[in-house]
């Protein structure tokens, strides 16, 4: 296990809860990328899997706790685009790219 790895993970898993209470808070996806949470996600699973084909050791929990937490930002996404829906308030498109 390398402290960088470890210190690089933390600082990335200070924005997920921060995110998902403004994705709660909000109930908009006024900002979100879903491209950019799509892509962040996939790089956790591919952190998540080579510690456990190569290298298992603390930091996985640290993947795991990250992934969780886009994981819910992802997942709420599409809760709050279909209230966004239902209010009216959506934009025509799904905002894949900004």
């Amino acid at each position: 296990m390398s402290i960088f790895e470890v210190l690089m993970i933390i600082c990335f898993g200070f924005a997920w809860p921060l995110n998902v209470y403004n994705s709660l808070r909000t109930r908009s996806t006024k900002g979100k990328n879903l491209l950019f949470l799509s892509m962040i996600l996939l790089a956790y699973v591919f952190g998540i899997l080579h510690k456990l084909t190569y290298s298992r050791d603390p930091a996985l929990y640290f993947y795991l706790f990250n992934a969780a937490m886009v994981l819910a930002d992802y997942i709420l996404y599409f809760i709050n685009r279909k209230k966004e829906i239902a209010r009216g308030t959506a934009a025509r498109y799904l905002q894949v790219i900004s």
